[in-house]
């Protein structure tokens, strides 16, 4: 099995598109995602920051940026006019998601199953359904320093994460290195997210729970056929499974970050690692050397 590898040099950090990823939650994907756009922007390089994990977005905490600007996301659903409804039961029957159900006389629609698709508009012989607008969520820009920051906010209640991910992504700025911080586990937000990106961080830890979800996010981006490598959060606390797992299935480990006390420390402060460790500036360093894609 022939691993995914790709060297990176300081011309691709130019147009170059990188999600950080993790099969679980709390393993250090967006302490890797920040502190590596951070290093990279003191490298004099473009980069941009997106935080796609849109539902408990906190890149923000770390970067600090200055917002300028917002805007709000809405997606289209069907608004059905009552007295030009024949009661035909076609849009019914062609809406896969129970999104809108022909009763009798009446039509009821349900706007969070709804995806959009526009199918039961298309089929109505009566014209009687319209598209109305549903905001989801906003996206705020700003700057974080030199990094274009990005990052999406759903509104709470709403489970078009999907939806506003794709939304966030169409802000890639193509001259920059986009450093895009993934929704944990291996759900739709995270096919979404790390779709048609260039390269795949995948952070996890040495435990029980950090190994058996780091297997399932390996599958999940050989499917998808996206080049990847690991980086070890806490490295030294657990066993060596990972390791293991890894070297057996010939997958690059770029980066082993310690178990650090000082690390947890600045983190739960919202300090950035290689401000207040500037020893760890070499781990980032080493990172931009051997992220690699064969």
């Amino acid at each position: 099995m022939s691993n995914h590898t790709l060297v990176w040099t300081n011309d691709m950090l130019d147009g170059f598109v990188i999600a950080v990823a993790s099969g679980k939650g709390g393993t250090g994907k967006t302490t890797i995602a920040t502190n590596l756009a951070h290093y990279a922007a003191g490298l004099g390089k473009k980069v941009q920051y997106l935080d796609c994990d849109v539902e408990e977005p906190n890149g923000h905490i770390f970067l600090k940026p200055q917002i300028d600007h917002s805007q709000q996301v809405t997606v289209d659903i069907p608004q059905v006019d009552l007295e030009k409804c024949i009661g035909c039961g076609k849009c019914d029957e062609i809406c896969q998601y129970s999104a809108i159900i022909c009763i009798k006389e009446n039509v009821l629609t349900f706007e969070q199953l709804c995806h959009s698709c526009g199918g039961c508009m298309r089929v109505c012989p009566a014209d009687a359904i319209k598209q109305k607008p549903l905001n989801i969520g906003d996206i705020e820009f700003g700057k974080a320093g030199d990094i274009d920051f990005v990052h999406g906010k759903l509104r709470i209640g709403h489970v078009r994460t999907p939806s506003l991910i794709k939304k966030v992504k169409n802000h890639i700025k193509q001259n920059h290195l986009a450093i895009i911080d993934v929704p944990p586990g291996i759900s739709c937000p995270v096919v979404e997210a790390v779709k048609g990106t260039d390269f795949v961080l995948l952070v996890t830890e040495p435990t029980p729970f950090g190994f058996n979800d780091l297997k399932l996010a390996v599958e999940l981006l050989r499917e998808m056929n996206l080049p990847f490598a690991v980086v070890i959060n806490r490295y030294g606390i657990g066993n060596d499974e990972v390791e293991k797992y890894c070297k057996a299935e010939n997958i690059d480990i770029c980066l082993k970050l310690p178990d650090d006390r000082r690390i947890a420390e600045a983190y739960s402060s919202g300090r950035m690692i290689i401000d207040e460790l500037p020893e760890y500036k070499k781990h980032f360093a080493d990172l931009t050397k051997v992220i690699k894609v064969s």
